[in-house]
């Protein structure tokens, strides 16, 4: 039986490409028709007093009212919105599609090391964007919507201002939680070790509160710990998953 060829595999990932560029078509029709609900039941969610987020944290706030100022934003929003979520909740598929096409390719032991961060970076990222939905946008949109330079200056959200705030928060922390397989991937490849981890840990506390109070810049110290916590749990996690066997040694050493 013949090797495949280099035009094989290229036809194997076009097959793979258009499978997955089919499914993200199939949930863009979908989400399209069904946007309107899934805006206010979901988007909208958090501009509402009884968002179960603010619930959980005692939080008694009003409710945020977004206005509309440009003609076409309406219609673009509720595109780009399903186009958003079709790719975001096809990932899984479309990986486990990568995942097949790679496969075949690997040796018995590289699998088990790789389908663990194919699953991981799924979870992770889900993880990621459930943590900014739930806790880091509503925690700002809390805060900016009730912030005022001057008393005569009325807040008046805008419907584009809020949603590129909602995509950009929710998909940045979707990101920013695939750190511990990006450092298990580093640390399989002999790049990094736990080492790396314990000695910037001190600098890393120190960043990690700062970036906390720049997603969070209320005066309250509890919303910031709130969103502090967890992105340093990540970080503490990221140093778990690394190989730990040059620690041992450099202790000795040391």
């Amino acid at each position: 039986m013949n090797a495949p060829t280099f035009w094989d595999h290229a036809e194997a990932l076009r097959r793979v490409m258009l499978r997955g560029l089919a499914l993200v078509a199939i949930l863009l029709i979908v989400y399209t028709a069904t946007m309107p609900l899934l805006f206010d039941t979901v988007i909208m969610a958090p501009c509402r007093p009884d968002f179960l987020t603010y619930k959980l944290l005692g939080l008694n706030v009003g409710e945020v009212k977004l206005i509309n100022i440009r003609l076409s934003s309406q219609f673009y929003i509720h595109m780009s919105s399903a186009l958003y979520m079709a790719f975001a909740t096809s990932l899984p598929a479309i990986l486990f599609m990568l995942w097949g096409f790679v496969a075949p390719g690997l040796y018995e032991h590289e699998k088990r090391g790789v389908a663990p961060a194919f699953a991981g970076a799924c979870v992770m990222f889900f993880l990621g964007m459930a943590v900014g939905y739930l806790l880091v946008f509503p925690l700002t949109l809390r805060f900016l919507a009730d912030y005022q330079l001057s008393a005569i200056i009325p807040n008046q959200i805008s419907l584009d201002s809020y949603v590129d705030a909602f995509l950009l928060t929710v998909l940045t922390m979707g990101v920013v939680f695939e750190l511990p397989v990006v450092a298990w991937l580093l640390g399989q490849l002999g790049v990094i070790d736990r080492r790396v981890f314990f000695r910037l840990r001190r600098h890393a506390i120190v960043a990690l509160l700062v970036l906390s109070a720049v997603i969070t810049p209320s005066g309250d110290p509890f919303t910031m710990f709130t969103v502090f916590i967890p992105i340093y749990l990540l970080w503490e996690l990221s140093a778990f998953v690394v190989p730990a066997a040059n620690v041992k040694r450099i202790t000795v050493n040391q």
